[in-house]
């Protein structure tokens, strides 16, 4: 995926006051078709999906048998046999394939030829708008509707991975990328349109979650504050309900937070994790992410830490032995 195209500070200021174009094909669907469509979906899903209308959208957390985070995709609704798992950052697709025939469940489960493309920021309405027409304004978040452009094909939802606002375009013919790509970029010249991917920054000020980065594919919904997106009192089974109703009624034995960095603006290309430090001297979890905040005029940072650090004050230390000290802003989610 193409992360940045040279200026990490001109593509942020696009998100946040104009309009970014980013190539996310990387972000793979998972499509399940068939009589227990939903069935499969629904005992993958953490959260339960019963009551969405077809053109809807449900961030749907995945977990393993112990309750340990898998992936945190989107569901698409695309029919009532019909589904897109719009996944993040690992693959599911062997997992959902083999869920199905363990179960004996009548579905179809593979790789579309689906590819998304976004279009992010404060100007992504008119934008858009000015390519498909004023109708784009009234799909709703996390609503999408099935369009075409000069004989393009692609589902228009009302989503994307940053807190500006904005569309996803799922495009349905893997030969047109290009084209959609160019004709984005020409409806949204006029505003001032730029390339750009997923913001670190921007992401994380907007508190949105990014699997493995934030928790090295090691963490449960629970420890990264998602307890809201699950559905852990539904009346049926889904895999890893046992596990984190059990941890639920321990609480969590880490949480991520949201914490300010002291010391001068990181580079963007700094490594991590980082060891964290509680206020004794002792390891107590990991800074997962860190970068400069122009919101925040400050370093910030996701880390991992102890329940019992998560808070208040830790320390972490860079890779060339620079200390930091982190300010709690707040829990993550």
């Amino acid at each position: 995926m193409p992360g940045s195209f040279g200026d990490p500070d001109e593509e942020y200021r696009a998100l946040v006051e104009r309009v970014s174009l980013w190539d996310v094909a990387c972000e793979r669907q998972v499509e399940v078709v068939g009589p227990d469509a939903f069935a499969l979906c629904q005992y993958v899903s953490a959260r339960d999906l019963r009551g969405m209308a077809v053109g809807r959208v449900r961030y749907a957390p995945m977990c393993d048998h112990d309750g340990v985070f898998l992936n945190d995709p989107m569901v698409l609704k695309l029919a009532e046999d019909r589904f897109w798992i719009s996944i993040a950052d690992s693959d599911v697709l062997l997992w959902c394939q083999a869920v199905a025939a363990e179960r004996g469940l009548d579905c179809r489960v593979f790789e579309p030829d689906v590819s998304p493309l976004a279009v992010q920021g404060p100007l992504a309405d008119d934008t858009m708008a000015d390519l498909l027409g004023d109708w784009v304004r009234d799909v709703p978040f996390f609503g999408f509707v099935e369009t075409s452009h000069a004989g393009i094909p692609f589902v228009l939802c009302r989503s994307g991975w940053s807190g500006q606002g904005g569309f996803e375009l799922f495009l349905q013919d893997g030969s047109r990328g290009l084209d959609l790509w160019d004709a984005v970029w020409a409806a949204g010249e006029k505003y001032g349109i730029h390339p750009g991917g997923p913001t670190l920054n921007e992401r994380i000020e907007s508190d949105l979650f990014s699997y493995r980065a934030d928790c090295g594919a090691s963490a449960t919904p629970l420890e990264v504050g998602l307890e809201k997106f699950l559905s852990l009192d539904r009346d049926d089974d889904f895999i890893g309900k046992a596990a984190l109703l059990a941890e639920r009624e321990s609480g969590p034995a880490r949480r991520l937070v949201k914490a300010l960095l002291s010391g001068e603006r990181l580079a963007s290309t700094s490594e991590h994790p980082w060891l964290a430090f509680g206020p004794d001297g002792s390891p107590c979890g990991e800074v997962r992410v860190a970068v400069w905040s122009p919101k925040h005029e400050s370093n910030l940072c996701l880390a991992l830490v102890s329940s019992n650090v998560a808070g208040g004050p830790f320390t972490t230390s860079t890779p060339t032995g620079e200390a930091l000290q982190a300010t709690h802003l707040a829990n993550f989610a």
